[in-house]
């Protein structure tokens, strides 16, 4: 196969890879490797995600504001369905969490001013299943929105595809070179070079760069497990919000008619092809016991994904300064869907070599704030080590 040549080469096909392409494809021609035989498979695939304004840094909550006029309002033929739909999030405590509900309440409305205190019995009214010898104390996020993950991941590789991008899948990286000034990525299906190589390889991102001689960010994967509860008969879950419990122990909501349930755990990990384990699912279990009163008579499905931390816990987003070309679009954590229409604008524009969003930088961003050069010091001794 001869040498594929195009502006932008992107490593990973996940949401972030995705969205890229799509911002990109227009103005640049843009080819996508995705390692697997689908998009997405390992982390986007698997995700359900919420539109809340209320998780993750400060950097994360500002991107997540910013994404919502995108999500709200996609460009014309995006998606056939909405990418949002209405579902309240209400973190909930016990007599023991209450000062931790008041704390998170009045740093959520930095980012969320109609976040408000939500009477117990309001709550229990809604959700009969939830216990009233548990919950003490509730909090309810009004605006906070459902995102349809699929429609959204799909949404972006069609767009990218209709503008002329090449999406190539069964094309894991087996190396990176660079020559003549174009990155140069061998994989099965062809050899693909441009100026400029972008690393969304996810919980493989630290992987590729040290492929590409670029010094590793310190990236780590940390798995989070899921499970799906069948509703027994008799139950209404129509209209419940998402239940989150302000100790990040668990969170559940409806999902399909089933009960979607994690117990919000983080296991660092290897970048790998991630399974659930049973304790955890037990763990899921007996935490939404403790809170819920419905009857459990099988686990309907299980699974688990990556989610992959930058050591500072928000994205990296920009440049490296010691490798011409080489952009990171990397570290997302468990917010990468929701911030992917502004990750992505970032990125576009950084590639293109325009300036700084302007939506990006009124909800209080700066490259700064995403670029790898803050990791500088920790890089220098990783390389030294």
């Amino acid at each position: 196969m001869g040498m594929q040549e195009s502006d932008v080469v992107i490593v990973g096909g996940g949401i972030a890879g995705a969205g890229a392409a799509f911002m990109l494809a227009s103005r640049a021609r843009v080819s996508l490797l995705e390692a697997e035989s689908q998009c997405g498979y390992h982390t986007t695939g698997r995700s359900a995600a919420s539109l809340t304004e209320n998780y993750g840094t400060g950097i994360i909550r500002r991107l997540a504001v910013a994404s919502r006029p995108f999500l709200a309002e996609p460009p014309s033929g995006f998606s056939e369905t909405p990418l949002i739909s209405p579902r309240g999030t209400v973190p909930i405590a016990r007599a023991d969490q209450l000062a931790a509900l008041d704390a998170a309440l009045a740093r959520a409305r930095e980012f969320v001013p109609d976040m408000a205190p939500l009477p117990v019995d309001d709550l229990l009214a809604r959700m009969p299943i939830l216990r009233r010898d548990y919950v003490a104390g509730a909090t309810i996020e009004p605006r906070a929105m459902e995102v349809d993950v699929s429609a959204l991941h799909q949404g972006f590789l069609r767009g990218a595809r209709r503008q002329g991008a090449a999406i190539v899948t069964d094309a894991r990286v087996a190396s990176i070179a660079r020559g003549s000034g174009l990155w140069q990525a061998e994989t099965p299906a062809g050899t693909f070079a441009a100026p400029v190589l972008i690393n969304a390889a996810g919980a493989w991102a630290d992987q590729v760069a040290a492929m590409a001689g670029v010094a590793p960010l310190g990236l780590q994967p940390k798995r989070r497990t899921a499970l799906l509860l069948p509703v027994p008969a008799g139950i209404d879950s129509t209209g419940w919000p998402m239940i989150d419990d302000v100790g990040e122990a668990f969170y559940f909501k409806r999902d399909a008619g089933a009960v979607f349930l994690s117990p919000a755990d983080a296991h660092p990990s290897e970048p790998c092809d991630a399974a659930p384990d049973e304790l955890d699912i037990a763990i899921a279990i007996d935490r939404f016991q403790q809170a819920a009163s419905m009857p459990i008579s099988r686990v309907q499905r299980a699974w688990a994904g990556l989610r992959t931390f930058a050591p500072d816990g928000s994205p990296v987003v920009g440049f490296d300064a010691r490798a011409e070309g080489f952009f990171w679009l990397a570290g997302q954590g468990g917010y990468g869907i929701k911030t992917s229409p502004a990750l992505s604008s970032i990125t576009a524009a950084a590639v293109l070599g325009q300036p700084f969003p302007p939506a990006l930088a009124a909800a209080g961003l700066s490259p700064d704030d995403l670029s790898p050069a803050r990791f500088a010091d920790s890089r220098m001794a990783r390389t030294l080590n």
